[in-house]
């Protein structure tokens, strides 16, 4: 495992560059985000260890980031301030690029992964705006209604957008669908809905709404997204049965789960970030086979439902963890995260796997 130290700054976000294995970005702020600057961190995986090749300071906190998929050097931050900015690491300490729309804070910003000209970037105002970095502003703005946490473009679709917030809601967006009054919006999936009943094994027991704090779509089955949150539990659904509730349910987390991500190398594993200080790995049982259901934890527990399991848990972080990411390169199972204990750790998630 390596470790590096954003001394003076608590992390909120860590992504692998697309263009290179041995390069991660983190976003970080001073005083856990609350009150001060931030920073950006560009960093280095050496021989010798981890070591800072860049950061720009930022006038508020920084809450998220992510690399140009069409420019290895240059990358995005979501402010604190409502302002998403452009940095390249070649040039000066100031972003090349800065716009300033949104009215609360930015919580999430991501590059399209298909159509690589496009970004998007959600916020606390409940809105979604969809970004081209050579524009001075906005191409589209996508109304929610309610503090969005997450947004990201389907990796399967360019024209696809997600997101979950504090209503407590999965929305998915089709760009190519006229505006009109539902502004694109083409799925709202309650995320609380309990699962139906199948082969003999009862539904979860309800849960009251919370907010959805994170979601992805998987990067092999173009239909499933996983959406996790406020009430500790993970859950994957299918958009084309959007009235079929969760198809699986993983509880295990002690808090609430701040991010999650599917790996880019197996189609049912899946990584989380907590509240509880952990960062766990998951299968959510589509590897058994369709229609197969493992029924022995369920009947245990009412709350467990599609055959998934946890299948480790790394607990070196000391404070809550609030990002993690894989490294799309090499064997499977690298991965990397970041929290509030002012660390980032790169480790092999293989060696917790059971």
């Amino acid at each position: 495992m390596l470790e590096y130290r954003t001394q003076g700054y608590n992390g909120y976000s860590v992504k692998y560059s697309p263009f290179f294995d041995s390069r991660i970005a983190v976003a970080a702020s001073a005083n856990f985000g609350l009150v001060g600057n931030g920073r950006l961190y560009v960093l280095g995986l050496t021989p010798n260890g981890i070591v800072a090749e860049k950061w720009f300071d930022t006038q508020d906190s920084l809450f998220d980031t992510a690399w140009s998929e069409v420019h290895e050097n240059q990358l995005l931050t979501a402010g604190g301030d409502g302002s998403v900015k452009l940095f390249d690491i070649t040039l000066a300490d100031f972003p090349v690029q800065s716009w300033q729309e949104h009215a609360r804070e930015v919580f999430s910003v991501q590059w399209n992964l298909v159509a690589k000209d496009t970004f998007l970037s959600s916020s606390w105002d409940g809105t979604v705006r969809i970004w081209n970095p050579n524009a001075n502003a906005s191409l589209t703005t996508l109304p929610t209604h309610s503090c969005t946490y997450s947004a990201a473009f389907s990796p399967h679709s360019p024209s696809t957008v997600s997101c979950v917030s504090s209503d407590s809601h999965l929305r998915i967006f089709d760009l190519r669908t006229p505006a009109s009054a539902s502004n694109h919006l083409t799925l709202s999936i309650p995320i609380h809905t309990p699962p139906k009943p199948r082969m003999g094994v009862p539904a979860s027991v309800g849960i009251p709404p919370s907010e959805a704090l994170t979601h992805d779509w998987n990067k092999y089955r173009d239909t499933i997204v996983a959406t996790a949150g406020v009430d500790r539990v993970i859950r994957t659904f299918d958009i084309r049965a959007p009235n079929a509730g969760p198809i699986a349910v993983l509880p295990g987390h002690e808090y609430a789960v701040r991010r999650i991500s599917w790996s880019p190398h197996l189609s049912d594993i899946l990584l989380s970030a907590s509240y509880d200080m952990t960062c766990r790995v998951w299968t959510d049982g589509s590897a058994m086979g369709a229609g197969t259901v493992k029924q022995d934890n369920m009947l245990e527990d009412p709350i467990v439902f599609g055959g998934g399991r946890q299948m480790g848990s790394m607990g070196m972080h000391t404070e809550f963890v609030t990002g993690v990411d894989w490294c799309l390169f090499g064997a499977e199972g690298w991965c990397a995260s970041t929290g509030w204990d002012e660390r980032v750790l790169v480790w092999d998630c293989k060696a917790i796997m059971q």
